[in-house]
This record gives structure tokens, C-alpha cells and sequence, in this order.
């Protein structure tokens, strides 16, 4: 007769396990064993800080950058008569610094000594990243606006550029259309043409300094496919035999017309088909058909401008769009409200005078134990402001909706 061997002792049981025999319930109390690494959540990266112009101040609410005008006009002189010297405007570009933006996170003493990692290096980065988050977006935010400053109407708009005072001698540039349809947006062609036409914008501005491309992620891959028949080798920027420098193997454009690209996800991105999803702005809807009715009926202010998706600083509206002042609507042709227009923008041609931060007290993590409350207090801080700083340094690639 067999022995009934079922009632055993088994080392690793948890003693709130109700079937001993179960499967895997006699391996509850065995070793788990640390990997070594801690797995946290996806986090994105911040490229905008490097790309525009930078100051840190050490005291004071906020700083100028003077601007100086151009000396137009030239004439020959006659022998004899005196010389008369000319002027030029002058105006200036105010960064207000915005309220202290933090992240805190509280850790009580009996968790951390119970984690047999350390939690705190991994709260204290995604803390970093969370800030980096919030600047690399109102950074985008801010070198939107510039390309949308078409003209001095719209850049002496309320909400556009903080405290601008208009001068004559101040330039501005045209922002440009990707391909000529709804589907021209995601045609790799039409995008590498309209990249090209707003270098020509900038070029024909004389605007200083080396320009660049800042593009969605999903913009990014678009550009790698292929086009109805048309072989991808066709576009300049992968045929080798003409100078391209792209490569399908690789995932790689890394310039066009010289110019290197950022990819961000910050912009936004393709939820389906061309229906695109705003990460700077929200907006009513993602519905395509819908976001073309709210068009129509912000002619007649019948919808609010778009407001940032991360709280507002103590400057009033200055991270979101103003419904108010025209500027041209490429899908029509019509003279539409700015926030309207701000959707449609897809990527961005800039050089680094389009925005400028001024920052007053720079990235830093402070922590202190709390001996009432049993943990410790990490609080990771920035204080720092974005604006417009020459519009005429941005271009706006737009889509047609």
C-alpha cells in the first residue's frame, strides 16, 4: 500500500496559504532574489534647453534683451553738402521669471528601510525628468509663437510675446505648408519640400545664425516611408549618388540641407490616420472632422483659445495661444484666430535667437529628514521663464486640416 505522503512539510508554505498542494503555493516564503536593476516608468528627454539662447540671472524677477534695429538706407553723397547721419529703432525683449516650479515627493523612513534598493536615486530622476518635461514643452510652446508671428499685428497681440513693444525696424517671416492636401502632412516628399522651403524663408530674412529642425517623433518615421509608387531612394536626402546622407538600414536623416534634426515627442502625434493630438495645447477634439468645425467657429469666437496642459505660471496665459488677431489659415486661404492655426503646426525650421529663457535658480534637489513625520522630504525645483525672443527665426511647417 502506497504512502499518503500529500500533508507533508513543506519549507517554503506561507502559512496563509489554504492549500498547501497547490501550485505554487509551497514556494511563498522562498528567496526572491534582487536583480540589480530597478525598472521605472518610460521617461522622455528633454532636448530644447541647448537649442535657443540662455541666461541666468542672480537676482531680480526678470531680465532685458535690448534689440537694435537696421540701418536701411544708404545714399550717395554730393561734394560739399554736410552729412546728415541716419537712426535706427530700437526696442527691447522682457523674460519674466515664472513661479517655482516643483516636484516633491515624500519617502517614510520604514519603506526606505525595508527596499533593499535605493529608492531614492530613482525618485530623484524621475523627478528631474518630470521638470524637464514641463520646460522642454513650454520651450516648444514658446518657439510656436514665434513662427506664428507672422507680422507686428499678430506679434503685438495680447498672449503672444510678453510686454512686446513694437518697432518699425523688426523682421518677421512666413511660415510654410506641408504638401497641398490632408494627406500631404505624412507624404515623405511634401515633407522634405516644405523642410527646404523654410530654409529658403529663413535665407531670404538674412537671419543669422545655423538653423535646425525640430519634428514629432511619428514626422520623424513618416519620412522613411514609401509614397504610393514612388521609390523612397527618390527623395535627395537618402539617394547617395546626389549627396544624401539618410539611410533606411541606419534610421538615420541626420541633416537636411545641412541643417541636423531633433526628433521630440513633446509636439504631438498621429492618434489615426492624419488625425493629429496636440501635446503643447488642448484642444476640443481629436476628431479630425470636428477640429475643421471648431475652425469655422472660431471666426466667430464661438471657442476658446487652447490652454496648456500643465498648470499655468504667475504670468497669465503667457504658455497658451489667444483666440483673438488673424493670421492666414493655409488649409483656406482665410484669415483665421492664431489659436486655430497653433494646430496646425507640425514641426518647426528655427535657430536659437527664435526663444529665450532666463533662469534664476537652476535645477537642485533638496531633501530633509522629518523626525515628527518619520521620512524624508525630497523636493526637486527649478525657477526659470521662456519668450519670445526674435520671431523672425522661427518657421512654422504646417498641415492642411
Amino acid at each position: 500500500m502506497a504512502t499518503d505522503y500529500t500533508t507533508i512539510h513543506r519549507g517554503g508554505v506561507d502559512n496563509s496559504a489554504v492549500a498547501p498542494a497547490s501550485a505554487g503555493a509551497g514556494r511563498g516564503l522562498f528567496l526572491k532574489l534582487y536583480a540589480g536593476e530597478v525598472l521605472t516608468s518610460f521617461q522622455s528627454r528633454n532636448i530644447m534647453m541647448p537649442l535657443h539662447r540662455v541666461r541666468t540671472i542672480g537676482k531680480g524677477k526678470s531680465a532685458q534683451f535690448p534689440m537694435t534695429g537696421k540701418y536701411r538706407d544708404a545714399a550717395y553723397h554730393t561734394p560739399g553738402t554736410e552729412i546728415t547721419p541716419t537712426s535706427a529703432k530700437q526696442g527691447e525683449r522682457i523674460v519674466s521669471i515664472d513661479d517655482l516650479l516643483i516636484n516633491a515627493q515624500f519617502i517614510p523612513n520604514i519603506d526606505e528601510a525595508m527596499s533593499h534598493y535605493d529608492i531614492r536615486s530613482v525618485y530623484t530622476q524621475e523627478a528631474g525628468f518630470g521638470l524637464a518635461k514641463v520646460a522642454d514643452e513650454n520651450i516648444l510652446r514658446m518657439a510656436v509663437k514665434a513662427s506664428l508671428c507672422e507680422n507686428s499685428t499678430i506679434a503685438t497681440t495680447a498672449g503672444m510675446i510678453q510686454e512686446h513693444t513694437d518697432f518699425d525696424d523688426e523682421d518677421f517671416t512666413a511660415n510654410v505648408v506641408i504638401g497641398s492636401d490632408a494627406d500631404g502632412a505624412r507624404d515623405p516628399k511634401a515633407i522634405a519640400q516644405a523642410i527646404m522651403d523654410a530654409k529658403r524663408v529663413l535665407d531670404n530674412a538674412n537671419v543669422p545664425g545655423d538653423p535646425f529642425v525640430v519634428m514629432p517623433t511619428d514626422m520623424y518615421y513618416d519620412m522613411f516611408k514609401v509614397s504610393g509608387s514612388s521609390n523612397l531612394n527618390d527623395l535627395a536626402i537618402f539617394n547617395r549618388d546626389i549627396g544624401g546622407g539618410g539611410s533606411v538600414a541606419t534610421g538615420q536623416v541626420p541633416t537636411i540641407l545641412g541643417m541636423p534634426i531633433y526628433v521630440t515627442p513633446h509636439l504631438g502625434y498621429y492618434s489615426t490616420g492624419n488625425t493629429w493630438v496636440s501635446n503643447l495645447w488642448s484642444q476640443a477634439s481629436s476628431n479630425a472632422a470636428l477640429v475643421a468645425g471648431r475652425a469655422a467657429a472660431h471666426k466667430d469666437g464661438a471657442v476658446t483659445a487652447p490652454a496648456p496642459i500643465t498648470n499655468e505660471s504667475n504670468r497669465n496665459s503667457q504658455y497658451g495661444v489667444p483666440a483673438g488677431a488673424g493670421t492666414e489659415d493655409f488649409a483656406s486661404g482665410d484669415n483665421q484666430y492664431i489659436s486655430n492655426v497653433a494646430l496646425e503646426t507640425r514641426a518647426l525650421v528655427m535657430t536659437t535667437d527664435a526663444v529665450c529663457t532666463v533662469k534664476l535658480m537652476d535645477l537642485a534637489v533638496e531633501s530633509e529628514y522629518q523626525i515628527n513625520r518619520q521620512g524624508t522630504l525630497m523636493v526637486s525645483r527649478y525657477a526659470m521663464g521662456h519668450n519670445v525672443l526674435r520671431p523672425a527665426c522661427a518657421v512654422g511647417l504646417h498641415a492642411i486640416t
